[in-house]
């Protein structure tokens, strides 16, 4: 299949940026406002920033090799910015990519 280690790396990146954002709302925002403890979202927030930059380099590389539309690619890229939706656009990905439908 063309672009499976794309895939792959798309996969890994999707799985890490939605796992760090839902902690960051879950945990992070709370432990800001609520127990009062500074610095935790801006850390986790800051790497959520970096991890989605690395996420849409991971969606470019995919999208070109498997010649996504253009809806598609906003849509993926988008997905990291939702708590949960990467997960979610994740499955979709990989099985329109392992279907051939994208």
């Amino acid at each position: 299949m063309r672009g499976a280690a794309a895939l792959v790396r798309y996969r890994v990146m999707a799985y890490v940026v939605g796992v760090l954002l839902a902690v960051l709302v879950l945990v992070g925002v709370p432990l800001e406002f609520i127990a009062g403890a500074p610095g935790v979202d801006q850390v986790l927030g800051t790497a959520h920033g970096f991890l989605y930059i690395v996420l849409l380099l991971t969606v470019a590389d995919l999208g070109l090799r498997r010649r996504f539309p253009a809806k598609w690619l906003l849509i993926v890229a988008l997905a990291g910015t939702v708590p949960f939706l990467s997960f979610v656009a994740e499955r979709q990905v990989t099985a329109r990519v392992r279907d051939g439908r994208l």
